[in-house]
């Protein structure tokens, strides 16, 4: 059974999606066994308390610097047994400490079509601002393993989601986590808990 601990800043809708597929059997041999956020007034931390697993609010605000930061949230996963990491919505640098101690054990979700608007500045709605600014007909979500860079790690999965005309930044969010986040995130997880995935020479292969 592959412990999962997973990484918010807000909401939490991907962690839903996470904790739901569970419980309909689209993720199978994992568990949510960690929720850690950098804000202690996320709901994602309330979703976490009402299904009884374990919620932690770790925040660089109650630490001297960010290397004790760093340090904290590393010493919670390990202490909880995580097998992997999932970055669902986590506006905070992953550090090359934890990135080194979980190699190829970090994913993440990116509301783009990688290599397209991602990297240093594009989270958040500022990915859908760039398309729709960009004026592109397709964008989309990415899972991919977390390394050293901003969203440069190997791709494990894409969706395709169509931009319609007098989409706003909000609407297209919206979209994007409906059609692709939510399906490609706990698919991902499923692939990564039934050995179906492996990395060679920087890309994934999916074994199914």
């Amino acid at each position: 059974m592959l412990k999962l601990g997973v990484l918010v800043s807000g909401g939490g809708t991907n962690l839903q999606a996470i904790m739901d597929a569970i419980d309909a059997g689209v993720i199978t041999n994992a568990e949510v066994g960690l929720v850690i956020s950098n804000n202690k007034g996320a709901y994602a931390l309330k979703r976490a308390e009402n299904k009884g697993i374990p919620a932690r609010c770790i925040s660089p605000k109650d630490y001297a610097d960010r290397e004790e930061f760093h340090k904290a949230l590393l010493a919670e996963l390990q202490e909880n047994q995580v097998d992997l990491v999932v970055l669902a919505g986590f506006l905070v640098a992953v550090p090359s400490m934890i990135v080194e101690a979980y190699p190829n054990r970090i994913i993440n979700i990116h509301p783009s079509l990688i290599p397209s608007f991602c990297g240093t500045g594009y989270y958040g709605l500022h990915v859908h601002e760039g398309v729709l600014s960009r004026g592109v007909r397709v964008t989309g979500a990415t899972v991919h393993f977390v390394d050293t860079g901003t969203d440069t790690g190997p791709i494990i999965l894409q969706k395709a989601v169509e931009v319609h005309q007098g989409d706003t930044p909000e609407v297209l969010q919206r979209r994007v986590m409906e059609e692709a986040e939510w399906k490609i995130l706990p698919a991902a997880i499923d692939l990564i808990a039934n050995g179906k995935v492996s990395v060679q020479d920087g890309k994934v292969i999916i074994n199914n």
